[in-house]
């Protein structure tokens, strides 16, 4: 494994979910206190079809 490759992967994730905080952070804000009033299923399933989309788009590239 290229852990140097996991690494720049990681880099990319933080760059990533920064543009939004950077850009819109009251919308940013409102979009958290919306995933703190919604149940524990509800963000279970969330993160189950985040995940599944994002393995699935990795697979095809």
């Amino acid at each position: 494994m290229d852990w140097a490759l996991v690494a720049k992967a990681l880099c990319l994730v933080l760059v990533i979910e920064g543009i939004p905080l950077f850009l819109a952070p009251r919308r940013m804000r409102e979009a958290a206190m919306t995933l703190a009033r919604m149940s524990d299923n509800a963000l279970r399933v969330t993160g189950l079809v985040a995940m599944l989309v994002g393995a699935g788009l990795l697979a095809l590239l």
